[in-house]
């Protein structure tokens, strides 16, 4: 898949949009069932800090109470998403980034991945940027995105209806290997050793890092975004800004919020 898939308009949400995660799952699932109806490509930014954001396999580990406890003592939140993937953490300095594309255009599901790997190298001109597997960083994938051997970012993909919702966390400031520490010492506390049914990484903290880490860079995550968008121009996207949602949309959006936080009180209460 290429490039033109964004000349033309082009949709940008910026983070203030949500302010959760469950909010954030939720609003990717609605902006699936939006593209269905009118087409338009999406670009949205999100920020949530302290999170840990679980995969549906880490919400079978042998020991969960035991990793949920870590999590909490640590001062962070936890959800269980709605995508692939295992855990990853979110702070203030994880930049999450959601291309909401047409199925159509992406039949194939390597097809998004192929296209957020083009537009994260299209935004670090500066570093050598590689997609294949880091095995020892957390929720491993066949494109993690790092440098010099170490993993800065991971992409995961969820398919709605005729919409495609491509989402990556890319970790710009702060350090890496005290992120991956952090899900390191989790999955010890849930006892992931003892699983029959799923194997978790070995988390190998040296094998992860933030871009500022790896570039020699001071680069903030409202830099990054701005980036995202440039890179985003010069394959010839017309950015606009997302409407406001009307009535009947707001309600669409109501309903996947109330699905997802649905699904999470197995693992979490909400007030």
């Amino acid at each position: 898949m290429t490039a033109e898939i964004f000349k033309g308009p082009v949709q940008v949400i910026d983070k203030r949009q949500t302010e959760n995660p469950l909010e954030s799952f939720a609003f990717d699932d609605f902006l699936q069932h939006q593209i269905s109806e009118d087409h338009i490509p999406k670009v949205r930014f999100w920020v949530h800090s302290p999170y840990i954001i679980l995969g549906l396999q880490d919400a079978r580990l042998p020991s969960l109470t035991y990793g949920l406890d870590y999590i909490n003592d640590a001062g962070f939140n936890y959800i269980v998403r709605n995508s692939g993937g295992l855990g990853v953490v979110l702070d203030e300095g994880v930049l999450n980034i959601s291309l909401i594309l047409p199925k159509a255009d992406f039949q194939y599901i390597e097809n998004g991945y192929d296209i957020m790997t083009m537009l994260v190298k299209k935004m670090f001109p500066e570093g050598h940027i590689e997609a294949y597997e880091i095995t020892e960083s957390y929720c491993p994938g066949t494109y993690d995105l790092s440098i010099s051997g170490k993993k800065f970012a991971g992409i995961s993909q969820r398919r709605i209806k005729d919409g495609v919702a491509v989402q990556i966390y890319l970790s710009v400031t702060g350090s890496g290997a005290k992120r991956a520490q952090m899900m390191k010492e989790f999955y010890r506390d849930a006892n992931a050793l003892l699983s029959e049914k799923f194997s978790y990484p070995n988390i190998n903290p040296d094998k992860m890092a933030s871009l500022n880490e790896l570039l020699g860079m001071d680069l903030s995550i409202e830099q990054v975004e701005e980036r995202t968008l440039n890179a985003l121009r010069s394959m010839g996207a017309e950015l606009e800004t997302f409407p406001v949602l009307d009535n009947e949309q707001a309600l669409q959006y109501a309903q996947f919020l109330r699905n997802i936080e649905a699904r999470n009180r197995k693992y979490v209460s909400f007030d």
